[in-house]
């Protein structure tokens, strides 16, 4: 689904990305680690968009996202650490807008029934986001990913500050996304969830993935160690 070759990007003299490779399947999800300026948050903004890199390619179901930006957005989804939501929209209204915002036009209770499959409590889908939890909203996220048909859903630091309930019921919509054939990469610290959720992990440092491995293969316990003595 998602394939990166040899990305690049350099700030100046320093280089933020040293020509990454990685690949995520449909139905995967990939977990990216790595110490705060490893290259994450790079990688992530030239998938968005944000940032152009110097040279190597990035191809989302065979589109090329470097060629035409403009394609992002309709096949990427972002939830972002703090989830960006209309705070004196409801949920449902925000779920409304971005879906039309993306051409699609569905009916109150098609939105409705989306929110409730992202695990919204019906009562708070309207709401103004403004009283929603960060776990509520990242649920809403969620349902605009599906809305819009997303083909990969990009997330940064994703559990932060949720309590584990939270994470739970995050987690369970994440992979739901993953098993209608939606591709995820997620950039964390967590690695416990990594390891919980993750089908695949990669460890990052100075710009490089320096190690690929299977969640079924290691503990939280194992990742750890292998984490401190990468970084």
């Amino acid at each position: 689904m998602l394939t990166l070759q040899q990305l690049r990007k350099s700030y100046g003299s320093h280089q933020a990305l040293k020509g990454i490779d990685l690949k995520i399947a449909s139905g995967e999800i990939y977990g990216l680690l790595g110490a705060n300026g490893a290259g994450k948050s790079t990688a992530i903004n030239i998938l968005l968009g944000f940032t152009r890199p110097d040279g190597g390619r990035a191809t989302l179901d065979g589109i090329d996202l470097l060629a035409d930006p403009r394609k992002v957005s309709a096949l990427v989804a972002y939830l972002p650490e703090v989830v960006q939501l209309y705070p004196l929209l409801s949920g449902l209204e925000n779920l409304d807008f971005f879906s039309k915002l993306a051409g699609f036009n569905y009916s109150k209770d098609q939105l409705r029934d989306l929110l409730s499959r992202c695990g919204l409590q019906e009562q708070a889908h309207t709401q103004l986001i403004g009283s929603y939890s960060k776990g509520m909203r990242q649920k809403v996220g969620i349902a605009i990913a599906l809305a819009k048909n997303a083909k990969l859903l990009v997330m940064d630091e994703p559990t932060s500050g949720l309590d584990p309930r939270a994470v739970e019921d995050f987690s369970i919509q994440v992979k739901a996304f993953a098993d209608l054939g939606g591709a995820v990469l997620m950039a964390t610290h967590d690695l416990f969830n990594a390891v919980a959720i993750g089908s695949r992990l990669g460890i990052m440092r100075l710009g490089e993935i320096i190690h690929t491995l299977d969640t079924a293969g290691i503990s939280a316990a194992d990742l750890q160690k292998l984490y401190l003595e990468t970084i």
